[in-house]
């Protein structure tokens, strides 16, 4: 009897062993929950921007630790190239032209766009303007699966009664219907949904506790908390502490003379050195070291999945003209690949021979059902119909080859032109709503879009026009019309002013930030009220 009992004991430690190190396992097994998820959502941060994927000026040690644990998507796109289409897909699983927001919610349609100054060619189209309530968000999902739910930071999914709580979030602290950090990065800030506490207190940290806090009181629970930070989107704003460790970086790095040029419409960054949004960047990696070092504390980290992306690309044009992209061409609002190529990581700790890297084009209407994959709960396959679970490439398996779309009939506020992309394998097509011409281009040879190679496959482009096209009708998504008032010869003198006014300008403000007596206000943006 003794000996059996043996028997059973050592049987039982082997299996809890084998269960510890199985990379496969679509659950922890060696915990008595579900595992925990951690979605960490960026506004505003090009592929570019962290140390990890190449920058040599920003510095992001506790991102880069989660790439550095976890796997890399190396073709990881946002849905989107701004930001509430790209959010609302992450939400809901479905590409922008199937759940119809197209573009930021709250900016202006048709014959409205006339009344922000601008002379067009296109009048922009329509668009939902709130996540659809028939939808079962990503949130309700998770709760429905068991989980307690939680959401910080930015929305900008819809206006009060289309908040987070609306949408399955247990507990929500600052989502909104406004885009943008209103007040700034330091409190006292404007958000009515979360209060301001000491003055000059960090609005990214401050997210980052209110997360922590609730894993905290939540541990013993399966739960899914969504930090969506406001950072780094404009204004950008950071300590003169920050400031002057990047502005000093720029320097020994070399400051070149030049850092702009004209893209077609607009000019454009093309280096990375702006210590302002360098030290913006960097207290948002501080914040998510906070998150990091709490799972750690909690005893949580080895049952708990983190993902981190961003919403679409860099702003290297329009806004605050903040960072480079290079070598994407473009950046947020621009329809190459600068606009939504993203930081796209997945760290799930028990996978511990999964891949480093990936280099399947994945999107963010995968993460619905990859989720729900590791939750151990039946997939919603009529609800995220564009995105896939990427469970099987964490394991080392393969997936089908698969089309992706982006819809975006709008003008960017960066330069971007109303404008359909369709990927098919290595081959990119845009599709240009002004002139109705085709873009192709070939992203395994040319993935910085410099040859357009419309012209020599004339095949491959009717065909993949003809595919887009399909698509985009059976989901009925909706197209810009002529505007008959546009006015050319308007359009060249304000294009003569962008070249002659506006990128001259540019090239001062930077000088002038890096200049060393540089001083945005008496007490940078309130932050000197309580120095970090």
């Amino acid at each position: 009897m003794k000996a059996s009992l043996s028997v059973l004991l050592l049987s039982l430690i082997i299996l809890s062993c084998k269960n510890k190190e199985s990379p496969t396992d679509s659950s922890p097994g060696v915990f008595a929950k579900k595992p925990n998820i951690v979605f960490i959502l960026v506004d505003d941060m090009g592929l570019h921007d962290l140390s990890i994927t190449g920058s040599d000026f920003y510095e992001t040690p506790n991102i880069d630790r989660i790439a550095k644990e976890g796997t890399v998507f190396t073709q990881g796109y946002a849905a989107s190239r701004v930001c509430s289409p790209a959010r609302a897909s992450i939400m809901t699983g479905k590409f922008t032209a199937r759940h119809g927001i197209t573009n930021w919610i709250g900016e202006a349609t048709g014959k409205d766009w006339r009344k922000l100054g601008r002379n067009d060619k296109l009048l922009p189209a329509d668009y939902v303007r709130s996540l659809p309530k028939k939808d079962t968000s990503l949130a309700e999902a998770m709760r429905g699966a068991g989980y307690k739910t939680f959401f910080a930071g930015k929305w900008h999914l819809g206006e009060e009664g289309s908040y987070p709580e609306d949408h399955g979030f247990e507990i929500n602290k600052g989502g909104w219907e406004v885009g943008s950090p209103i007040g700034g990065y330091f409190s006292p800030w404007e958000n009515p949904r979360l209060s301001n506490g000491e003055k000059g207190e960090n609005l990214s940290m401050r997210l980052a506790r209110e997360t922590s806090d609730f894993m905290a009181e939540n541990k013993d629970e399966s739960f899914f908390a969504f930090l969506s930070f406001y950072a780094v989107h404009g204004p950008i704003q950071t300590t003169e502490t920050k400031w002057e460790k990047y502005r000093d970086k720029a320097e020994q790095l070399g400051i070149k003379d030049e850092a702009f040029r004209m893209e077609r419409v607009l000019p454009i960054r093309t280096v990375q050195d702006n210590p302002i949004y360098a030290g913006l960047v960097e207290q948002m990696d501080d914040a998510v070291g906070l998150v990091l070092d709490k799972l750690q504390e909690l005893g949580i980290a080895d049952n708990t999945i983190v993902v981190f992306t961003s919403d679409n690309g860099g702003v290297a044009s329009g806004d605050s003209f903040s960072t480079s992209n290079l070598p994407l061409r473009g950046g947020k609002g621009y329809q190459w690949e600068g606009g939504i190529r993203e930081p796209f990581f997945i760290k799930v700790p028990w996978m511990k021979n999964a891949p480093k890297s990936i280099d399947e084009p994945v999107t963010g209407t995968d993460f619905y059902p990859t989720l729900l994959d590791f939750a151990n709960t039946d997939l919603l396959t009529n609800q995220h119909k564009d995105g896939i679970s990427l469970k099987p490439l964490l394991e080392g398996k393969e997936i089908a080859d698969r089309n992706l779309f982006w819809h975006y009939p709008h003008y960017g506020n960066q330069g971007g032109e109303p404008s359909s992309m369709f990927r098919k394998k290595d081959w990119k097509l845009i599709h240009y709503y002004e002139d109705g011409r085709d873009e192709l281009y070939n992203l395994k040879t040319d993935p910085g879009e410099q040859n357009d190679v419309a012209a020599q496959n004339p095949g491959i482009t009717s065909k993949m026009r003809t595919e887009l096209e399909d698509f985009l009708n059976n989901v009925g998504a909706k197209k810009p019309e002529k505007d008959p008032v546009y006015d050319p010869e308007l359009a060249k003198e304000l294009y003569a002013k962008k070249v002659n006014e506006l990128l001259p300008k540019l090239e001062a403000e930077r000088k002038n930030v890096l200049s060393e007596d540089f001083s945005p206000n008496k007490d940078w943006w309130n932050s000197k009220l309580t120095e970090d």
